[in-house]
């Protein structure tokens, strides 16, 4: 059992002018960004508890350890920690540096980060958002891996919320913006790519397919205001496809081609409506060319539900 202490019983005892050895074991940055004045960071992912236990043990009698935190988690992960190394004599405290803020404790106020909270809550909430995109809008193949991610990541908030630990924001402790020294633009950086994670998982659960009517599609392409272009892969395509229709591989565009080779398949003045086996790729295809200005519609419906509908199918015969 790990013993406690308020943050008021803490402010008292400041006031009284006893001798405190406090420890804050979050992120170096978050301890630069607002801190107890009197209390010395020790990360909770480089907490050594053995070398603690010698530590305070050499000279004899010491005072009381007193461990902190943002909001009093992780403060009681490290004092089990060292409960285990025997050292006995530790105590958390409740409500962590917010509390401790809240009551008129002297803090030291530096440069303005993201919580580990918050970026853990980030990153679990794009990694379901992209899963469940990948499951509702991927290829028949990538629906048993979204649905596995999004059912991975609501397992480890279970046993998260049943042991009070996380092990991923043990991971995103480690990460470089994380730690004391990091840069202005290592931090800017970092939050661009949480938020791009959340975009990118997004993106996949809210993108559309085009509302045009098959039989508008047909009209279009026959009349030649539109074409067609599948970017299953070639041996896809060798198996079977639509006649008048232009290959376009979706590992090709992500692989990276230029505008010039782009042009030889793709015309700038037409409506390009794009297919695959079951409408997934299309629309990884369409956030790929419609920033460089094509008109892209994605069907949702695939190569062999386009065929049953009507549209003329070729079969290349097998070499």
């Amino acid at each position: 059992m790990v013993a406690t202490i308020t943050a008021q019983q803490l402010l008292d005892m400041q006031r009284k002018g006893e001798k405190i050895d406090l420890i804050d074991v979050r992120t170096p940055a978050e301890y630069c960004e607002v801190h107890v004045d009197f209390a010395r960071s020790i990360p909770l992912d480089k907490l050594d508890p053995q070398a603690m236990h010698a530590e305070r043990t050499k000279n004899g009698t010491t005072p009381p350890l007193y461990v902190i935190c943002r909001s009093g988690s992780r403060s009681r992960q490290a004092c089990e920690k060292l409960i285990d190394a025997g050292l006995t004599d530790v105590v958390s405290v409740e409500g962590g540096t917010q509390a401790c803020e809240a009551v008129g404790l002297p803090v030291v106020r530096g440069k303005k980060t993201m919580s580990l909270e918050r970026q853990v809550r980030i990153v679990i909430g794009a990694m379901v958002l992209a899963g469940v995109g990948m499951a509702a809008f991927g290829d028949d193949a990538l629906e048993p891996i979204g649905l596995g991610l999004a059912a991975f990541m609501g397992a480890g908030l279970v046993f998260a919320g049943i042991t009070d630990t996380c092990a991923l924001a043990m991971v995103i402790a480690k990460l470089p913006w994380n730690q004391a020294g990091g840069s202005g633009t290592v931090v800017t950086c970092t939050r661009a790519l949480l938020v791009a994670a959340v975009m990118a998982g997004a993106s996949t659960a809210i993108a559309g397919h085009t509302k045009d009517t098959l039989e508008t599609v047909q009209e279009r392409v026959e009349k030649g205001e539109a074409v067609l272009v599948d970017v299953r892969e070639k041996d896809e395509w060798d198996k079977g496809h639509l006649e008048g229709a232009q290959l376009l591989p979706l590992s090709l565009l992500e692989a990276g081609l230029t505008p010039e080779q782009l042009a030889k398949v793709l015309p700038d003045d037409k409506v390009i409506y794009c297919h695959c086996a079951v409408g997934g790729r299309c629309l990884l295809a369409e956030r790929i060319l419609r920033p460089l200005g094509y008109d892209v519609r994605p069907l949702k419906s695939g190569f062999k539900d386009l065929a049953t509908y009507g549209f003329p199918a070729a079969v290349t015969p097998a070499r």
